[in-house]
């Protein structure tokens, strides 16, 4: 393919600055741009060693002394040619090196491009090439591991591991339909079952997962109710670590949901702070309310803020039932350096947090209560299953495999089973991007001599 080139760290101003390029007859277009101060072309320097030299613009004059290094194809990141350029970080240099790749006969490479070769020279699966975005938008170290551990083939293997079950199940009911002349065995019925409800097993923990690995990766909707003048805002701002929301002794200041993100115990939080839950005394607060109802229904976690300088009052127990509707909740009495009034007597069975979020007096409380309900758990980083599109992916297949196995059980001819195994076999090959037909008639070749 021809060759591409783009700036890989970014416009920002920085230490260093990288350009890359990759493609058939990208090292001559490096010759043209980089003079090596050992005096041999770039082309014939040793592969994977730095070496130094200058780079030069469109016109031949010397822009930077930088380092470059070379990856001849197949062994390189996107399995062609492929070079870097590592510069002093000027975005000026950046630019004109760039423009002096693009006259030396590389074109502007287009949005994830350097990946998408990757992929389409076999370097990377699918769900490692997503793995790479998450890995570079990865906010939390638990969502850096996860990506590195799927780019890292954690998440194919498992998936490898069932494709290749099945393929045997399909090759070998193939090549005795195909090859009835040749001694061949059939697999019989137990076999069969086995292998199905292994592979449905791999694929039902896989998708099990799918969820916390979602939130692990977007973060956990959190949702901050309670009465106005509990101190919502200000623990979204104690959470955040600056001044997001305005807060005034006035109550009703939140008309309207405020969403940021924070790190909280290690877990990302996607928080909503919201109208203080009471009965209105306008539309606008009316409406406000309403949708901190409607925040809290859709949340995974509902942080209940109540004034513990304050008794209980009807306005806490409304918020409390708010905060219910969400599958996991806190309940957090703040304002814990004024005299303590509220008796948590009247919130048995609520799972109850100290704190001063004017202060930050058992904020560390509620990081490790957060770290409890959101656990990185036992799957091991990077199998959880990270998008929509995978977890689609495997529950098509699932139910294909379900179907297949029910099937067997049932009495039902063997072009039924395989029906639906190949079934499966399609949507683990969309989780991957494989293709089923080349793996399969490769697979038949390989086990028996049908050349012969």
């Amino acid at each position: 393919m021809e060759p591409i080139a783009a700036i890989s760290t970014g416009n920002a101003l920085s230490a260093i600055g990288i350009l890359r390029i990759s493609g058939e007859g990208c090292f001559d277009v490096c010759d043209r741009v980089f003079r090596p101060r050992n005096g041999r072309p770039f082309s014939r320097q040793n592969p994977r060693e730095m070496v130094l030299g200058n780079l030069l613009d469109r016109e031949g004059r010397t822009i930077d002394a930088c380092l470059a290094v070379r990856f001849p194809g197949p062994r390189s990141y996107t399995g062609e040619d492929c070079a870097e350029f590592h510069c002093h970080g000027s975005p000026v240099v950046l630019d004109e090196g760039l423009r002096a790749l693009f006259a030396a006969g590389a074109r502007q490479a287009d949005r994830g491009e350097f990946t998408k070769r990757a992929f389409l020279s076999g370097n990377l699966d699918l769900t490692q090439a997503e793995a790479v975005i998450d890995l570079i938008e990865a906010e939390t170290v638990q969502a850096a591991r996860s990506a590195a551990g799927q780019l890292g083939g954690a998440l194919r293997e498992p998936v490898e591991a069932v494709r290749g079950s099945l393929l045997d199940i399909t090759s070998q009911f193939c090549a005795v339909v195909d090859y009835p002349d040749e001694d061949i065995e059939d697999l019989g019925r137990e076999e069969i079952l086995r292998t199905l409800e292994q592979a449905e097993r791999t694929l039902s923990e896989l998708l099990a997962a799918a969820h916390r690995g979602q939130l692990l990766r977007q973060g956990v909707p959190t949702v901050i109710l309670g009465r106005p003048n509990a101190g919502k805002s200000s623990l979204l701002n104690a959470l955040l670590g600056y001044d997001r929301a305005i807060v005034t002794a006035v109550a009703g200041t939140t008309r309207d949901t405020v969403e940021e993100k924070a790190v909280v115990g290690g877990v990302l939080l996607r928080l909503i702070d919201t109208a203080g839950i009471r009965d209105a005394e306008d539309e606008v607060e009316r409406m406000g309310v309403e949708r901190s109802r409607q925040a809290a229904a859709r949340a995974e976690l509902a942080l209940l803020v109540l004034d513990g300088s304050q008794p209980l009052a009807g306005e806490d127990r409304q918020a409390l039932a708010a905060a219910r509707l969400a599958p996991r909740r806190l309940v957090l009495r703040n304002k814990i350096d004024l005299p303590q009034v509220l008796d948590s007597g009247s919130l048995e069975g609520e799972r109850t947090l100290p704190l001063s979020a004017r202060t930050g007096q058992g904020l560390d409380g509620l990081e490790a209560a957060v770290a409890e309900l959101f656990p990185a758990g036992k799957t091991p980083p990077g199998r959880m299953l990270a998008n929509a599109r995978q977890a689609e992916a495997v529950s098509r297949a699932l139910r294909f495999l379900r179907g297949a196995r029910e099937a067997l059980e049932s009495g039902l001819t063997p072009d039924v089973v395989l029906t639906d195994a190949e079934g499966a076999l399609n949507a683990l090959g969309e989780l991957t991007g494989r293709t089923l037909r080349e793996d399969l008639t490769a697979r038949i070749f390989e086990r028996f001599c049908v050349g012969k």
